[in-house]
């Protein structure tokens, strides 16, 4: 990051401005993975950590990971919120890994015939 400022004149402004577009516009991929999403998450965070990008609560960056999840995630975001938990960002990606094996399961079992006819 240092070498772009020096070869290209870039301020900390237009880094963080790039930094912040990319991160304001992910959004998962239906039957992309959450673990791969959080950790894109993870490493934009840290980005603008570093560049002092004035975040000062961990909930602007929850709320923020569980508005850009697929439909898929809408009925675990519900209950996230209505249960009014509190998570890490780290434990929030953990959970929503489980929660996105307990749903491929739970699909796989119900297209192979043996659970629910949709």
């Amino acid at each position: 990051m240092h070498r772009m400022k020096e070869l290209y004149a870039i301020t900390e402004y237009h880094i963080r401005y790039a930094v912040m577009k990319v991160f304001f516009g992910m959004i998962m991929i239906k039957g992309s993975s959450v673990r791969e999403h959080g950790v894109m998450i993870l490493s934009l965070v840290e980005k603008l950590k570093d560049l002092q990008a004035d975040f000062s609560e961990e909930e602007t960056y929850v709320d923020f990971i569980l508005q850009s999840l697929s439909p898929s995630f809408d009925q675990f975001t519900i209950s996230y919120n209505m249960n009014g938990l509190e998570e890490s960002l780290h434990e929030l990606i953990d959970i929503l890994v489980k929660y996105e094996a307990m749903i491929e399961k739970f699909y796989t079992v119900s297209t192979s015939g043996r659970g629910l006819n949709l």
